[in-house]
């Protein structure tokens, strides 16, 4: 069965205009001022073309994924009202994770919350999330990874009370370690690493290196080739880098994730496009638009990879600026991140003036990692 990519081809002028907007002047510099953009609009879903009431949840993972990058962008030195926002998001939240307990997609939001613990939050910003993990590492769902919609609907999908779809390698692992690293209660550390690993032997394909994004694409093709979603593989790319620093250096699953993370990242360099994207549709990248969430994402990893000294520089780095320059193109006039594909599944078409928070928050993430790389001497 074949698996188109797109619905329609991007028009020649749109693509054009992506290629020639003008860059800002730092990495920061415009991760601050997309920042500001998206604390100015983010009551206002009208910049959203395909808003739910999903979008609309101040708890829930679209939302979830910009405050994690707000995390980000404090920690590499923001202004002052960065943080305050990210803690302000916290208190109106009352610290509470989403209210299904075992969704990934309800845990994201607690990276955050584990983060404003230590920068102001106090243990009130831990307390709910512990409580929530609590339940989870203590009970356990028990069902199979394979991903069967019932005719209840999507939600109501029995595996995803574990993380059988790959997004959810950036949605709860970070958060569930950072939580064992603060409180020194393994617990939290010991379920992630098991459930991790037992994601990745089943989704992971070892002869292409890349993670199908669920069960059900196992036999799907798109133009006679497997179907990779490039924003599914940058949830599980950004991610490890995410959880890579707080395991323990030596011990079994850092060697084993820093192994995995350098062979996705070979892969990922050379599905790199020439303007600097990456394709939705990892491996059919014909006539393929600009994507800012999968291309955030794996300059993101990669440039991360290359500060910590897992990536060769001379090799990588002439990856990232391309894909850092394609996302500081991708600034729309009015000051949104364009080009990113909205909430899905699989590769989808894609406008210029899409935008969403995930984006954003990938945006940012991949803006620290790049002004980290800049602070290094060569």
């Amino acid at each position: 069965m074949a698996t188109p990519a797109f619905a329609e081809p991007v028009p020649k002028s749109a693509a054009a205009k992506a290629a020639v907007a003008q860059p800002a002047k730092s990495p920061l510099a415009a991760a601050v001022k997309l920042a500001d953009w998206q604390l100015a609009h983010l009551d206002d879903l009208s910049h959203i073309p395909r808003a739910t009431d999903e979008t609309r949840k101040t708890r829930g993972w679209e939302q979830a994924v910009f405050w994690v990058g707000m995390t980000a962008l404090a920690d590499a030195g923001a202004p002052p009202r960065i943080t305050e926002a990210v803690l302000a998001m916290g208190r109106r939240n009352a610290w509470r994770p989403g209210d299904n307990l075992y969704f990934a997609d309800d845990q994201a939001i607690a990276q955050a919350y584990v983060w404003a613990a230590g920068h102001g939050g106090g243990e009130a910003a831990l307390a709910p999330t512990r409580a929530a993990f609590d339940t989870v590492v203590n009970k356990p769902a028990i069902t199979t990874l394979a991903f069967a919609i019932p005719p209840e609907g999507y939600g109501a999908t029995e595996c995803l009370k574990r993380w059988c779809w790959c997004d959810a390698l950036f949605m709860a692992p970070p958060a569930f370690v950072e939580l064992s690293r603060q409180t020194g209660d393994n617990r939290y550390l010991t379920f992630a690493m098991k459930e991790f690993w037992a994601t990745t032997d089943f989704l992971y394909d070892p002869a292409d290196h890349l993670y199908y994004r669920d069960s059900r694409f196992f036999e799907r093709r798109d133009n006679g080739r497997k179907v990779f979603w490039a924003r599914g593989n940058g949830w599980v790319f950004g991610g490890m880098a995410r959880v890579i620093p707080q395991l323990d250096a030596g011990s079994a699953d850092r060697t084993r994730m820093e192994a995995l993370f350098k062979d996705m990242a070979a892969k990922i360099k050379n599905l790199q496009k020439p303007d600097g994207y990456w394709a939705p549709s990892l491996l059919a990248p014909e006539n393929s638009p600009p994507e800012t969430s999968g291309t955030a994402f794996y300059t993101y990893g990669i440039a991360w990879g290359i500060n910590q000294g897992l990536l060769p520089r001379a090799e990588y780095e002439p990856v990232v600026r391309k894909g850092w320059a394609a996302l500081e193109r991708a600034i729309q006039p009015d000051g949104r991140l364009g080009w990113v594909q909205q909430v899905g599944d699989r590769p989808d078409q894609v406008l210029p003036s899409d935008t969403q928070y995930f984006g954003v928050g990938a945006f940012l993430l991949a803006a620290t990692a790049v002004a980290e790389l800049d602070r290094k001497p060569r």
